[in-house]
């Protein structure tokens, strides 16, 4: 089969295309024939070394794709083979992710893939959209499932809305019930946020945005899915309601937080920093039910008439998609490992 790898942590030039003998699904585990990888911030720091040194002489990148159930290990049932399904957390802390023909995984991280959803779906879910769910269940007031009417009453801030994580969490909000305020930094990115359902979009580099947040939820933010909480902070503590939480899943640009203690005290703010590698398994396991339900609900869908543009590579390009994402691509970007990939 055909696979990228790298032996050394690096730049994209550490990624090779090689042939590589299938990899034998072991106990509690299935083999997938993957047809579209996706790449997350998360796959290039890796392979940069940025987060961890490596773990293993050679590693397949990439946490999340979609594929079809190929054959199992002992004790997961032989009626999952032919199985189409999306993948999660498939490289963390194994050698085999999804960048590559034939995939090896736990069962519980193949998840059965909706059948009027197509791969490239599949492929998109994985790290956003968990990372969506669990910015949305964390709140001390709200619920620690998702489902319709889950959070009836609730408004929610997406910072950042058209990044993937973002256009999760819109999604998934929406779905739930709560009303969506995203902010983004000009036109184009309001009108992906709007496609991805956000009731309301505010430029925070314009005007008042914490006036214009306050007009729609004048008693305040229930939850705040936060990408930059260095640059956002004072925006968010502003229009916090109190006993509010601001859920963290990145800090980018990278500025330093200082907190007012007692500003924070007097709100009972809630911080919730969260990253999926230690999020435990329990957590993930209803995110991924909750995530599937969503998807068989139709509530997730991708695409730029969605709010998330698809950004395509050929598997020989991997390290194309990868300088892609480390370059900040707007959207989804996504590599095809199989030519009958269906979208």
């Amino acid at each position: 089969m055909k696979a990228i790898i790298y032996r050394d942590n690096g730049d994209s030039d550490v990624l090779e295309l090689v042939d590589r003998d299938l990899p034998a699904p072991g106990p509690g585990e299935v083999q997938v024939r993957v047809v579209v990888s996706g790449v997350n911030p998360t796959d290039w720091k890796t392979r940069s070394g940025a987060t961890n040194p490596k773990q293993f002489p050679e590693v397949t990148p990439h946490l999340d794709g979609a594929g079809v159930i190929s054959a199992v290990g002992a004790g997961v049932d032989q009626g999952r083979v032919g199985e189409r399904v999306w993948l999660f957390m498939a490289a963390a802390g194994r050698p085999t992710g999804t960048a590559a023909e034939y995939t090896v995984v736990p069962a519980a991280r193949a998840v059965a893939l909706a059948a009027e959803a197509g791969f490239d779906l599949g492929a998109s879910l994985g790290v956003p959209a968990l990372t969506a769910h669990r910015a949305l269940t964390v709140a001390e007031d709200g619920p620690a499932r998702l489902h319709p009417g889950a959070l009836d009453g609730k408004v929610v801030l997406a910072a950042g809305g058209a990044g993937a994580v973002g256009h999760a969490v819109i999604q998934l909000a929406r779905w739930a019930g709560a009303t969506v305020i995203s902010t983004i930094s000009g036109p184009a990115k309001a009108a992906l946020a709007t496609a991805a359902g956000a009731h309301h979009v505010i430029n925070y580099r314009e005007g008042d945005p914490v006036a214009a947040i306050r007009e729609i939820a004048p008693e305040g933010v229930d939850i705040v899915a936060e990408v930059a909480l260095g640059a956002n902070l004072a925006l968010d503590l502003a229009v916090l309601r109190t006993r509010g939480t601001i859920a963290t899943y990145a800090n980018d640009g990278g500025k330093p937080v200082q907190l007012d203690v007692r500003q924070n005290m007097t709100l009972n703010t809630r911080f919730q920093f969260l990253v999926l590698y230690t999020v435990g398994d329990r957590a993930l396991a209803a995110a991924a039910e909750d995530v599937a339900a969503a998807v068989r609900d139709g509530a997730l869908p991708v695409g730029e008439e969605h709010g998330l543009p698809l950004v395509r590579f050929p598997l020989d390009r991997t390290a194309d998609a990868h300088r892609a994402v480390e370059d900040g691509t707007v959207g989804k970007v996504l590599v095809d490992v199989r030519a009958e990939s269906t979208r």
